[in-house]
């Protein structure tokens, strides 16, 4: 089980009473090095340009890698860009290009990306909702056009709806996107009506749904048509921020939630894509629950 980290990714700062700060992935990566022993830690590379420019067109580059920062840039209400954050967020989308390539080469069979930005919000065109750019859009599309794969699944259990991901996606066959969140909620996307070319799956839930009908929605919805797919590879937008001790959300899961629905998706990767599984960290607000939900996630990876 490889882990791809980087420092770079803890020196994106966003400034004062930020909700997506830098100690949210020291808290990760703490308790990881602290709940294993045995885990495979590598340096995240940088993406090229060209890998980004598969999900991502020139106007998002030049603006994320390219603007000249003298302290911190507001590109939306929430989204920041610092003088260290361009270096962060080609480490996070690198990460996951390395992470695609290790467990489509045999390398491992399943890799947990610790990185910040995160990334499900940006769009093709545009940095949004804490995220620079689209990591696991990359990933994706890495695994589309350098490996050949023609099924790649996406499944995001963040609390919040990975409208950026669905929209780069919402087009394109081959790649299927599974979606359970808060709503309504930021961004104020992922109705069930969403089906992009029939390859969009979204299961909203109401401010205040725990685990029963959570993982009803996955075992009546997303599963079933995830199972359908039979992905030959599988990608986690894994956001921990439906927590109940979350404070940007009012979804009420545990621990244990997150836990059971990797074991199932590690299960369904098994049966389709040789076990290959790469995550992506999203969000999670709550230090102490991104430290625990972080550690069962990994033990239900690694199986």
């Amino acid at each position: 089980m490889r882990i791809y980290t980087h420092s770079a990714c803890l020196l994106h700062d966003t400034g004062p009473g930020h909700a997506e700060r830098p100690q949210r992935l020291g808290a990760v990566i703490e308790a990881l090095r602290g709940g294993f022993d045995d885990l495979d830690w590598q340096e995240a590379p940088r993406a090229t340009r060209g890998q980004l420019l598969r999900a991502h067109d020139e106007g998002l580059l030049a603006s994320v890698l390219e603007a000249k920062v003298e302290q911190r840039i507001q590109l939306d209400p929430d989204t920041v860009l610092s003088q260290a954050s361009a270096e962060a967020a080609l480490r996070a989308a690198g990460a996951a290009v390395a992470a695609v390539d290790a467990v489509l080469s045999d390398a491992c069979s399943a890799a947990f990306c610790a990185v910040r930005p995160p990334g499900h919000h940006a769009t093709a065109e545009a940095a949004m909702g804490f995220c620079l750019f689209n990591n696991v859009a990359v990933a994706a599309m890495h695994a589309l056009e350098r490996h050949g794969l023609s099924r790649v699944a996406i499944v995001d259990f963040d609390v919040h709806h990975g409208n950026g991901t669905q929209a780069i996606f919402a087009a394109e066959p081959r790649v299927q996107y599974f979606s359970s969140h808060q709503m309504p909620l930021y961004p104020d996307t992922g109705q069930v009506r969403e089906r992009g070319v029939g390859n969009i799956f979204n299961a909203p839930l109401l401010p205040g749904t725990g685990s029963r009908r959570f993982r009803e929605a996955w075992n009546g919805r997303l599963l079933p048509a995830l199972d359908a797919f039979a992905p030959q590879l599988l990608l986690i937008s894994a956001g921990f921020d439906a927590h109940w001790r979350d404070p940007l959300a009012q979804l009420q899961l545990d621990v244990e939630d997150f836990a059971w629905i990797t074991g199932e998706l590690r299960a369904l990767a098994a049966r389709h894509a040789q076990g290959r599984i790469v995550s992506m960290l999203e969000g999670g607000y709550d230090l102490q629950a991104l430290r625990d939900c972080s550690v069962a996630h990994v033990a239900a990876l690694r199986g």
